[in-house]
């Protein structure tokens, strides 16, 4: 039976089939004619095999890349994503090398370039778990805490973090020897190819409005993931219609299915939740023979697995080799102690391939029985909010978490030891979970209290709530901190008459940080330049950058109640001498940088655009915005290549799937030939969301072209 493929006016794909497995075959072939080079890409970077292409300067990350995937029954493994999810990543890859094999013939511009082909896909390409991997920085997170303590002792540190369990330091291990090096391998796991696409920090908001408070008859759900801001981009919207199925949003687009959208009945979006899912476990190696643990007071074999890692230029590969304990994957040694340090992960457990339970949620029918097919979701952790047509809304935390009994996980742990296991997984109910609040609104925003704050406020004081309100939403740039920072400038004075200015300028400033606003860039800088100097007064130099990043949220209340262990003295005195002078510092350095443009541009880079010649072909942008990570449209990162915020965002109406309203930029294909190669950065910029059609008038109406397929029978 036929499918038809239309494409809408922004490049967005509503496919028809008569059967599933017609359906994702389909899905596969049009994801991969729009998005092949990332996709191929992507496998290479996801499964170590970078210096297959890239040569021998990628051997070490990818060795640690493959230490993280699964290694277990590929029975379990499947039949932990859903009934059918196997069946479904098989019709997706056939449809993915019905594409490969015409590339192969005529290879895209971009492979030409990069100087490969791409190759057939296997269904167990889709189990990597190196996004998931990126997505949690539970392991890092522990290795910076036991730096932490070694370095200011455990009182100080869990003042400092706000963590009292940090004062119960495990008494058989020597932190010390939990260096920067260990953090160093983690780092290297599924790091990028090229410098345009570092990893970095994401974020999220999404929030859910009950039927009550809306005005268009029914729920509203928005959503706004924030990620590396790179073309192409990260999602891929696509609209799957068959028995069985109707569902539309966005996903990866080397997966099948959709992974935050809507289908007849439930709406969902979701952010990031910081779950702990890791440990560090600290091994006693025998000083006789490395490959043996201590493990309750004898010694232990170790499990080694060699494999070859392939190498451009070479015609052997190299060997290489993973090694395993009772707790895990070995991911460093120090041969001089004897010791060996051991991740223990539950990425690592059947089921946990990032967003490949997303085709069990996509035929949810109801609030309750989409809350239960969360139990699929294992990684990465986050929290999803959902809306019910008929009027539930509600959240949901879904991670794969484990129980530990008598120890809390916040430090690395000895592995010679049998009081440090895990016992067993906690469900859903033991997950913190929401339902049809009596405020009759949800949020969330990755527990950030600048965003939560202003997202509270905003859906508290007013409403009921059309669509384009939360559209507008999305891009407010009131800034919580400067409504509580700025004040605190009102009775301090410098001498200089340009710092002067520029306080003066503060205080009548409507705490909105737009981009064309001296006074708002003027706030970010002394308001990043604040909290450096006091972690910079607080924390050695070589942790002061990773705890700005990890104890974001504790140097603004730090800042606005001052008192010990942050300031010594008079605590009052003592902020108000560092806010002046980092209020010096920012009109100093905004001087000096005030001919660099570049700093308050964002641009889409591509992995191809590192040269003179390609990035004006590949690269899209630059575009005006403000570094600024702390407002509801949130921009961080390095700008303008690096820049992490929302590429997509959508607010979906249960009262008419028709008026939701979403953005992707910069568009739909890789193709620098491609009319939707870039058409959507422009609407992005404006802040200009475009209808998501949903009913097959809307589509109709929307349609720019129909592609017609016919599945060749097996």
């Amino acid at each position: 039976m036929p499918v038809t493929v239309v494409r809408d006016q922004w490049g967005v794909a509503h496919i028809r089939a008569g059967t599933r497995d017609d359906l994702f075959l389909a899905q596969g072939f049009v994801q991969a004619s729009d998005r092949l080079f990332q996709m191929d890409l992507w496998r290479r970077a996801s499964q170590g095999r970078l210096a297959e292409i890239l040569g021998s300067n990628f051997i070490s990350r990818d060795a640690m890349t493959r230490r993280i995937q699964y290694t277990g029954d590929l029975d379990e493994e499947w039949a932990s994503y859903g009934p059918d999810v196997r069946a479904i990543a098989s019709a997706f890859v056939r449809g993915v090398n019905a594409w490969v094999r015409l590339a192969r013939d005529r290879p895209p511009e971009s492979f030409r370039l990069a100087g490969w082909l791409p190759e057939l896909w296997r269904p167990e390409d889709l189990l990597s778990r190196t996004d998931a991997f990126l997505a949690s920085s539970d392991a890092l997170a522990e290795i910076f805490r036991a730096r932490l303590v070694t370095a200011v002792g455990p009182e100080r540190a869990s003042a400092l973090v706000g963590d009292d369990s940090l004062r119960a330091v495990p008494t058989d291990v020597d932190l010390a020897a939990i260096t920067f090096q260990v953090a160093d391998l983690l780092r290297q796991i599924g790091t990028q190819p090229f410098l345009t696409t570092v990893q970095g920090a994401g974020g999220s908001n999404a929030w859910a409005i009950a039927t009550r408070r809306s005005t268009t008859g029914g729920p509203l759900l928005a959503t706004d993931p924030h990620r590396l801001l790179t073309n192409p981009s990260l999602r891929y919207l696509v609209h799957l219609t068959a028995p069985g199925w109707n569902v539309i949003g966005a996903t990866a687009p080397w997966l099948p299915g959709v992974a935050v959208g809507h289908n007849d009945r439930v709406a969902w979006g979701m952010t990031a939740y910081n779950a702990d899912t890791a440990d560090v476990y600290v091994e006693r190696l025998n000083p006789d023979n490395s490959h043996q643990v201590e493990v309750a007071g004898r010694w232990q074999n170790t499990t080694v697995v060699v494999e070859p890692l392939w190498v451009k230029g070479r015609t052997r590969p190299i060997p290489f080799q993973r090694e395993y304990t009772p707790h895990g994957v070995v991911i460093g040694v120090d041969r001089d102690k004897h010791l060996a340090f051991t991740l223990k992960w539950s990425g690592l457990e059947p089921g946990a391939a990032a967003e490949l339970a997303s085709a069990t949620l996509d035929r949810a029918d109801s609030g309750a029985a989409f809350r239960s097919a969360l139990s699929r979701w294992r990684t990465p952790s986050v929290e999803v909010l959902y809306a019910e047509r008929g009027g539930e809304i509600g959240s949901q935390v879904a991670a794969l978490v484990p129980i530990r009994r008598g120890w809390n996980g916040k430090l690395p742990v000895a592995g010679w030891t049998e009081r440090t296991e895990w016992s067993g997984w906690q469900t859903l109910d033991d997950l913190p979970h929401t339902a049809d609040p009596v405020t009759g609104y949800l949020l969330s925003a990755n527990q950030n209290r600048a965003r939560t704050e202003r997202l509270r406020a905003a859906l508290s004081s007013s409403g009921p709530f059309a669509v384009e309100e939360l559209a507008r939403l999305q891009h407010d740039t009131l800034a919580w901190n400067a409504q509580r920072l700025v004040p605190l400038l009102e009775r301090l004075r410098s001498p200089r008459a340009d710092v002067e200015q520029s306080r003066d300028g503060l205080l009548r400033w409507d705490r909105r940080m737009s981009v064309d606003s001296v006074d708002a860039t003027v706030y970010a800088s002394w308001e990043r330049r604040a909290r450096r100097l006091l972690v910079e007064s607080r924390v050695p130099g070589e942790l002061v950058d990773e705890f700005l990043v990890r104890s974001h949220d504790r140097v603004v209340p730090a800042l606005l109640a001052p008192s010990a262990p942050w300031f010594s003295g008079n605590a009052a005195r003592a902020r108000d001498t560092l806010l002046l002078q980092a209020l010096v510092e920012a009109v100093d350095g905004l001087k000096a940088e005030q001919d660099d443009a570049s700093r308050q541009q964002v641009v889409f880079a591509h992995p191809l655009g590192i040269t003179a010649a390609t990035r004006p072909r590949f690269n899209v942008g630059p575009f005006p915005r403000l570094a600024y990570g702390d407002t509801l449209m949130s921009i961080s990162g390095r700008l303008p290549e690096a820049a992490v915020g929302a590429s997509f965002r959508a607010v979906f109406d249960g009262g008419d799937w028709d008026r939701s309203l979403v953005l992707n930029a910069p568009g739909q294909s890789e193709s620098p030939a491609s009319a939707h190669f870039s058409d959507l950065a422009r609407l992005w910029a404006q802040g200009n969301p475009f209808p998501l059609a949903f009913s097959e008038a809307a589509i109709a109406a929307s349609a720019e072209s129909t592609l017609t397929l016919t599945p060749a029978v097996p």
